[in-house]
């Protein structure tokens, strides 16, 4: 097992309310692209959904794409989010989703958090 750190930093956002209900929390979508640096060195595009209760917090679900280096191997693989937003800063709990990749990094499995604050880190332990 292998782990790695990078930092990402968020390139675009677009975000749009879906199934809005009076007096109930807020749905949304929104499509992210980042680009990493450090033990990632690539791109990625992420899809997320999220629910924002009335205190500004939010629980979100995502699926994100990385293009790019890990270890001089290059490739894509994809990584599923659970998170929770509080508190100024998002973490999720990260798993690279088996048979999704491409390229030198189609085999990668493992598990991983990322926090996104103004520093935003990554951490992945991989298999």
């Amino acid at each position: 097992m292998t782990e790695i750190t990078a930092t990402f930093t968020v390139e675009s956002w677009d975000e749009e309310p879906i199934a809005e209900v009076d007096g109930a929390s807020k749905l949304t979508r929104a499509i992210v692209t980042k680009s990493y640096t450090g033990g990632i060195e690539g791109t990625s595009t992420t899809e997320w959904l999220m629910s924002y209760a009335a205190d500004g917090t939010a629980t979100f679900v995502g699926m994100e794409r990385i293009r790019g280096d890990i270890d001089q191997r290059h490739g894509t693989f994809v990584v599923q989010h659970v998170g929770r937003f509080a508190d100024g800063a998002a973490t999720a709990d990260l798993t690279v989703l088996a048979g999704a990749g491409s390229g030198r990094l189609a085999d990668l499995t493992g598990t991983g958090a990322f926090k996104a604050d103004p520093s935003g880190t990554v951490t992945l332990r991989l298999d």
